[in-house]
């Protein structure tokens, strides 16, 4: 019988010591990889006759986070030219009256600081600040994120009020159509998980 506990135990310390061998530490400074074809970037605006839903596409994005400190760097790109609503002749005057998107074609966020505990596995909510760059000129902003890691993956999603008149972007109003000062942005987005078991945790910058 002890010959028995002994050789568990002995077989269950072999266990532990290979997984913590092979698995990154949750401690290690990794490099969040966003997926443009897995993420969407969408925007509501409401006005007086019936609200407007767009979405803009993702040009690029990675973060350089640590779990144990909460330092966080990198940005998030988001191409502007590619804002769209399914109308045409609303989508153009977006561009070239409100976005003013071939002067300034990147909408940017870059994060500096996280508040709240980013679990490697499972759901964690935190608050991640930052510099939303938009219209050629910064701004200050805090966004609460919900993030999933799964084994071999993780997944984000975020909701946030953008003020754009207060940020110097003309209000699209008319004399007879009156359109909301803030637009309501919501982002869903994953990429691969840089704790997984053989992953790289600090992979060479693309």
């Amino acid at each position: 019988m002890k010959n028995t506990v002994r050789t568990a135990v002995r077989s269950l310390g072999l266990l532990l010591f290979t997984v913590a061998s092979v698995a990154p530490s949750p401690a290690q400074d990794a490099t969040l990889d966003f997926v443009p074809a897995g993420t969407s970037v969408k925007f509501t605006l409401g006005d007086t006759i019936h609200t407007v839903h767009g979405e803009f596409d993702l040009k690029r994005g990675s973060l350089h986070f640590n779990p144990a400190t909460g330092s966080i760097s990198g940005e998030v790109v988001v191409n502007a030219t590619s804002g769209r609503t399914g109308n045409g002749m609303r989508d153009r005057k977006m561009h070239k009256d409100i976005l003013e998107s071939a002067a300034y074609p990147e909408i940017v966020f870059r994060a500096d600081r996280v508040d709240g505990k980013v679990f490697t596995q499972g759901k964690s909510n935190i608050q991640v600040h930052g510099t939303f760059s938009i219209h050629g000129a910064d701004h200050e902003i805090t966004i609460p994120i919900e993030v999933e890691m799964a084994q071999d993956h993780w997944t984000a999603s975020g909701h946030f009020v953008v003020p754009y008149q207060k940020l110097g972007i003309k209000n699209p109003s008319t004399f007879i159509l009156r359109v909301s000062e803030s637009v309501e942005i919501d982002v869903q987005t994953s990429g691969p998980n840089p704790w997984a078991a053989g992953a790289s945790p600090n992979p060479s910058p693309h």
